[in-house]
């Protein structure tokens, strides 16, 4: 109870046991407390430099107990004036704070609410990426496209996001499946949701994006190289797309940690993606890049897929899978 005062416990404890006995010395504390004679003397020690033992004026070497309401209020009141001292720093630590806020504004005038504003550089987008997320009150949206995440882009993201639910914030990510065997990005996925965030995983993603709440969305400049920049979006038109983009996705996402489940055509999710991605011409290169899997387990999937739908080329299997319904050209 008097820690707050600069006691401590043992302190403390001899201090009770001499208001009880004020005549007890040394040897009568030692053998009520069952200390050894060196514990007490430090004790003592202690009490005296707190100025709750004098020395006494009739017999020299011996400490007396000054009257509590006036050694415990002097150390209240000490403390009172501490708190004071540094309420008011703290005071004139808010000044400044405002004071170089106001000037950083003024050197660095904000753009329209209702426009766009680029963003250059990673330290520029993950700077602005603090801010949003400091000023987010409700729900963070993201799409991750770029597959196993890095172990810096991890590292920058936990504070954040362990921020953001200790605020009550919902947090949902879509992730690619390719993910769920990458060891490091896998094992983040699980701490977000142990907090309390949802993650699902898709085959494949349109573009890099993070919603926050209903007010800002921010979208990568270049969407094959996120490190160029990104663009910052407002306003209520194109916020309400993204957001109805990002919930369409969601929908159709598996849950984390769930085995991603097949149609009753005994396709997964992935095998779907290949065959629309094939009908539409791309390399197997290109496919292979958007799902963020090997070529050789894309070719893989890819000749299992043929052989199923006694297809000649890749090509004739997307056609072939779109003809039949088993999936369609367009998301």
């Amino acid at each position: 109870m008097l820690s707050l005062l600069g006691l401590g416990s043992a302190e403390e404890t001899v201090y009770r046991a001499i208001l009880e006995n004020p005549s007890h010395g040394v040897s009568e504390l030692s053998e009520k407390l069952g200390w050894p004679v060196p514990r007490i003397r430090d004790a003592l020690d202690e009490l005296a430099r707190l100025s709750l033992l004098r020395p006494s004026w009739e017999e020299p070497g011996v400490l007396r107990l000054v009257r509590p309401e006036v050694g415990l209020s002097a150390l209240l009141a000490r403390e009172e004036a501490a708190l004071l001292s540094r309420q008011q720093e703290i005071e004139r630590g808010r000044t400044a704070v405002a004071q170089m806020i106001a000037a950083y504004a003024d050197l660095n005038p904000a753009q329209p609410s209702d426009g766009a504003e680029t963003l250059l550089g990673i330290d520029t987008v993950r700077t602005r990426i603090e801010e949003l997320a400091l000023r987010c009150r409700h729900e963070l949206r993201g799409f991750e496209p770029q597959g196993a995440q890095t172990l810096a882009n991890i590292d920058a993201s936990r504070p954040l996001d362990r921020a953001l639910l200790e605020n009550g914030v919902r947090i949902r990510i879509v992730y690619l499946d390719s993910v769920r065997n990458d060891q490091h990005t896998a094992a983040y996925a699980t701490w977000l949701a142990e907090l309390g965030g949802r993650v699902r995983t898709i085959p494949a993603l349109p573009t890099r994006m993070i919603v926050f709440d209903r007010e800002a969305a921010l979208l990568p400049i270049d969407p094959d190289d996120s490190s160029v920049g990104a663009v910052l979006l407002r306003g209520a038109g194109v916020i309400t797309a993204l957001t109805a983009l990002f919930e369409g996705i969601w929908e159709r996402a598996d849950a984390f940690g769930d085995e991603p489940h097949r149609d009753e055509r005994g396709l997964s999710s992935q095998e779907r993606e290949v065959l629309r991605l094939l009908s539409m011409g791309l390399t197997d290169e290109a496919v292979a890049r958007k799902l963020d899997v090997s070529v050789r387990t894309l070719r893989r999937v890819t000749a299992e897929l043929m052989e199923r739908l006694d297809a000649r080329s890749r090509f004739q299997a997307g056609c072939l899978a779109a003809g039949r319904g088993w999936v369609s050209a367009r998301r």
